[in-house]
């Protein structure tokens, strides 16, 4: 996995443990929303052609 990719799986890490405080997302559903917030960020920084993975 290289630099880009790692920084994009941190950021939608760090988004989604947001939803969970902000109680927007449930621990619960997280494997539901984890996957979109993370092509959402790789496309909000032009990552959307080359995901491994997501």
């Amino acid at each position: 996995m290289d630099k880009d990719h790692k920084e994009a799986l941190q950021v939608a890490k760090e988004l989604t443990a947001k939803f969970i405080e902000t109680r927007t997302v449930s621990p619960g559903n997280f494997a539901e929303v984890f996957p979109s917030v993370y092509r959402v960020v790789c496309t909000a920084i032009g990552l959307e052609n080359k995901q491994e993975g997501a």
